[in-house]
């Protein structure tokens, strides 16, 4: 283990507890020696960490302090770069264009083992089943975040085109399609629309009733019950003989 990643551990190692620590009880965690031990608190000191106490009296870090250089571990600067690459790919243009400008602040305040871990190319997102769309899902998210309703002009899959209002509750990113989810005002229900099928959008001046993370709540709820019911239905569907199974698998992104 290097000096750097050492010493990120030993920082963890104290913001995960709120009574001072003993220096040996750190050095044992840590499986170095108690004279290593010191040296690495003084380096942290040195680096501007509020660790409060002495040996053979306890260590404590005071709460807020943040070390950007030993933030990461390799493998969360693994996942950060396989999440960006990600979102690059399968997003839309604001999202991917925000990726790259957060990966590129991390990499500023990594020592440089980490940032060349950030830059490899060892981890690839292969491309995705690129639909067109009609309306730019920046709109949809940014409806999202102002928890605002707003007006679409959806055809099914059969071709039918509808008028609706939507409660915007979430924005799902899949393999094969996006999906947005949300209360139709036309249902008086949850609805689920594939974004490649919304032909116009526009965000209204109203709200919803209620906020958005009460509705997730009563969205998942309904996701719950339809999937008990789903269970419940494939159980008695497969003790009839083989070949007869009417058995669905629940997805919810046909649900318009």
């Amino acid at each position: 283990m290097s000096r750097t990643h050492r010493l990120f551990e030993l920082l963890q190692m104290l913001r995960r507890r709120r009574q001072p620590v003993s220096g040996s009880e750190l050095a044992r965690e840590a499986g170095v020696s108690l004279r290593t031990l010191y040296r690495d608190i003084a380096a942290l000191q040195a680096m501007g960490a509020e660790i409060d106490g002495e040996p053979g009296v306890g260590y404590v870090l005071r709460p807020g302090f943040l070390l950007p250089p030993l933030m990461f571990s390799e493998e969360e600067i693994e996942a950060l770069a396989l999440g960006a690459k990600w979102v690059a790919r399968r997003t839309d243009d604001a999202l991917s264009e925000a990726a790259g400008n957060a990966v590129a602040k991390i990499s500023a305040v990594l020592p440089q083992e980490l940032r060349t871990r950030l830059e490899d190319d060892a981890l690839l997102v292969g491309p995705g089943w690129e639909r067109p769309q009609h309306v730019e899902l920046t709109l949809l998210r940014r409806a999202l975040r102002e928890e605002r309703k707003f007006a679409i002009s959806y055809r099914d899959e059969k071709g039918a085109r509808t008028q609706r209002v939507i409660w915007p509750v979430a924005l799902g990113f899949f393999e094969s399609a996006r999906v947005l989810v949300g209360w139709c005002e036309l249902r008086r229900a949850f609805r689920h629309f594939r974004t490649d099928r919304i032909e116009t959008a526009h965000t209204l001046d109203a709200r919803p009733p209620r906020r958005r993370q009460a509705l997730v709540r009563e969205w998942r709820q309904t996701m719950l019950t339809e999937a008990d019911s789903s269970s419940a239905y494939s159980r008695s569907a497969s003790r009839k003989p083989k070949g007869k199974s009417m058995a669905k698998e629940l997805v919810f992104y046909t649900n318009p």
